[in-house]
């Protein structure tokens, strides 16, 4: 009799389990709401897991330099220009630093640029050549002696000096290309290339066609120069 008695009440105990956990599953399905998936736990719960980690660390990504820092006169905008070329004319406004892509009907697109050091300006007519997105950067045998330590060929990509997009003018050395250092533009800094950041080169590009105009101006005062502009040799 004694053993029945202890094992009716080990399938009481056993019973009572079952009823228990059933109780708490049932309470959970009643309030679902309380149930927060581990990755998207509340930061104050001190619970958290890889996936957490990801959900809410910022991603890091390889990106093109967006220009959210130059200074507001050198970011990309459409202003009023008064100029006697035609629509899809590169106006290179050395001096002040700017480009300029001629809309028509009084306006152009205006862009802030990095010119060529004192030495190394220009000025004249070209046309583009050709274009190239990512470009590989081969220096020009003129830059090599200059510089000797200089790669001889460095592949396209984000840490190449000709930045994201790259348009050739003419039959010179000279390119409108992007940086992979955005703080240069509004300087005089190149060996005679124009450079945009890689968001406006990229702009550019896909505005400019092969065969397109470029006027690039003196880097003297703009009211000398408005009657003409020689043409590069």
């Amino acid at each position: 009799m004694a053993k029945f008695k202890i094992r009716i009440a080990k399938l009481n105990v056993a019973l009572g389990c079952v009823a228990a956990a059933a109780a708490i599953a049932c309470a959970a399905l009643a309030n679902p709401a309380r149930a927060e998936p581990l990755a998207l736990a509340a930061s104050g719960q001190g619970q958290f897991s890889i996936f957490d980690r990801v959900l809410r660390e910022p991603v890091t990504e390889q990106r093109t330099q967006d220009g959210v820092d130059l200074p507001a006169n050198l970011r990309r905008q459409v202003v009023d220009y008064r100029t006697s070329e035609p629509a899809g004319t590169v106006i290179v406004d050395t001096p002040n630093t700017y480009l300029y892509y001629v809309l028509g009907g009084g306006k152009a697109i205006r862009y802030g640029i990095g010119v060529g050091r004192e030495g190394f300006t220009w000025s004249g007519v070209q046309t583009v050549a050709r274009k190239a997105e990512w470009p590989d950067w081969i220096p020009p045998a003129e830059m090599i002696a200059r510089q000797p330590y200089l790669p001889r060929f460095m592949a396209g990509g984000p840490g190449n000096p000709l930045g994201a997009r790259a348009m050739y003018l003419g039959g010179t050395i000279y390119r409108i290309h992007g940086t992979n250092q955005p703080s240069t533009i509004g300087g005089q800094v190149s060996s005679g290339c124009i450079r945009l950041v890689n968001d406006d080169v990229i702009d550019l590009y896909g505005r400019v066609n092969v065969g397109a105009k470029v006027v690039v101006l003196p880097a003297v005062s703009l009211a000398a120069n408005r009657t003409s502009v020689p043409s590069l040799h």
